[in-house]
């Protein structure tokens, strides 16, 4: 290939009892064991082995307790009901592999840019360069109530906040220049004091000292992962993300998402070239296109129709039990939605000004596999709609949800990885040690992001 573009891939992950299928618990081939190790570090083994670039952590900071104001619902159907800390499970699959990334969910709302600059620093010397964050704001009041707070700021603001929250873990991750540390022994110097720099930030949201008492990691410091897509969300993604996580529905709709968005970051100051975005898809694979297409609608079976309603009441900070399925949305109702970017996607697809319950559910195919594409056929048909999405402007690479574990990320690495990698989009090993490096993203130096303005 003429082309040197080669699809980067993320797996997806949840430190929970299903991935974010619900269903999938309730696939036979399903482990049960997901509150061990053992668990993950299989996981993480075989993404290793089908050279992913990163595995990432969904997560949230509560358990999905809006829909009916109850939990219930949620508990005895499964729906995402166990959040473990992803954090604490992505150390132990860090320490079972060597190339990998890491990337954990962290939110600017409920925590501190100095807890999470030192968090992220050392994950990122520990993993020896491969670690890195998704930046999220959080979504719903029952997040809120469980760190002493009566609601769920608004949108905008949260990015607003989120902006500044950036800025402060940015410069902290700036406090250590490249060749600190001396270790000069004989003479009793440990490092430079010249080269630790303190912070003193003091701004409209955060005030931090600093300095971080974390050195410089391999990478400099880690990948920026985000996932806004639209208003006040894409300006934030289009200033710091660096790989950027989407939705969406069709491929058309895709090729002008990927336009918009990469315009976006152009606009921002940044290289669109720089940026990964990569949507989220589904793979269904078997040795027939028949038997893929019977394994793919068994799989959408697995789920239950309160799956769907739990989850969309927890994305959307709105009790869906508060509504008849058939009754619409008010303009006031719709822009009290937490997620913007998901009630804009329902708004579009329906056609629809002010769309039902029964319209939410449908066309966001939340709690089933019909959230995302689903890429169904055998090895090769797979990756001709791979190939179609990825050299027809839609996308940089995949992020793979799971139908099933570990079963979908074995069976895409078994069967979809040596084709891809046959036709020459797929790298046949890692291109070095740290994330940055098998991204194709350079080092940045110290102060690099102050260079880049705000599109916000």
């Amino acid at each position: 290939m003429s082309d040197t573009r080669q699809i980067k891939m993320v797996g997806f992950m949840q430190a929970q009892n299903c991935s974010i299928a619900p269903g999938s618990w309730r696939h036979p081939g399903g482990a049960t064991d997901f509150t061990t190790p053992e668990y993950f570090q299989r996981l993480a083994r075989v993404m290793e082995e089908g050279k992913f670039h990163l595995t990432f952590f969904d997560d949230r900071l509560a358990m999905p307790d809006i829909y009916a104001d109850d939990y219930r619902d949620a508990v005895a159907n499964g729906v995402r009901a166990v959040k473990m800390d992803p954090f604490c499970i992505l150390t132990m699959m860090a320490a079972v592999t060597s190339r990998l990334g890491v990337g954990v969910t962290y939110s600017t709302t409920y925590y501190e840019p100095f807890h999470v600059a030192r968090l992220f620093g050392t994950l990122d010397l520990m993993s020896k360069g491969r670690a890195a964050w998704n930046v999220v704001t959080s979504l719903n009041n029952s997040e809120a109530a469980n760190f002493g707070r009566t609601e769920h700021l608004p949108h905008d603001l949260r990015y607003d906040r989120a902006d500044e929250f950036m800025e402060v873990v940015m410069g902290l991750w700036d406090s250590w220049e490249d060749g600190a540390i001396v270790l000069a022994k004989q003479t009793g110097q440990f490092a430079d004091p010249a080269k630790v720099h303190a912070l003193n930030h003091k701004g409209q949201y955060f005030a931090a000292k600093g300095p971080l008492p974390v050195p410089r990691s391999p990478q400099g410091h880690p990948v920026l992962i985000q996932a806004g897509q639209s208003g006040r969300g894409r300006s934030f993604a289009s200033r710091w993300g660096e790989l950027i996580f989407v939705v969406y529905p069709n491929l058309e709709a895709g090729r002008k998402q990927y336009r918009e968005l990469k315009s976006a970051i152009a606009a921002a100051g940044r290289d669109p070239n720089s940026v990964s975005v990569c949507p989220a898809c589904y793979v269904v694979v078997s040795d027939s296109q028949a038997a893929a297409e019977e394994r793919r609608e068994y799989i959408r079976a697995l789920a239950k129709p309160v799956d769907a309603v739990v989850l969309l009441s927890e994305a959307l900070n709105f009790d869906f039990d508060s509504k008849d399925p058939d009754s619409e949305f008010t303009d006031e109702e719709l822009t009290r939605l937490s997620w913007s970017g998901f009630r804009d996607r329902v708004v579009a697809l329906s056609g629809k000004q002010n769309p039902t319950v029964r319209d939410f559910v449908h066309f966001s195919g939340r709690g089933t596999i019909g959230e995302f594409p689903i890429f169904c056929g055998t090895a090769k048909s797979i990756a001709d709609q791979m190939e179609e999405w990825f050299q027809g402007g839609a996308c940089d690479g995949f992020v793979l949800a799971a139908t099933h574990a570990p079963g979908a990320f074995e069976d895409f690495t078994r069967y979809v990885v040596p084709e891809l990698q046959r036709r020459g989009l797929y790298h046949k090993d890692y291109a070095g040690t740290t994330l940055r490096e098998n991204l194709g993203l350079p080092r940045p130096q110290a102060g690099d992001w102050r260079k880049v303005g705000s599109s916000s």
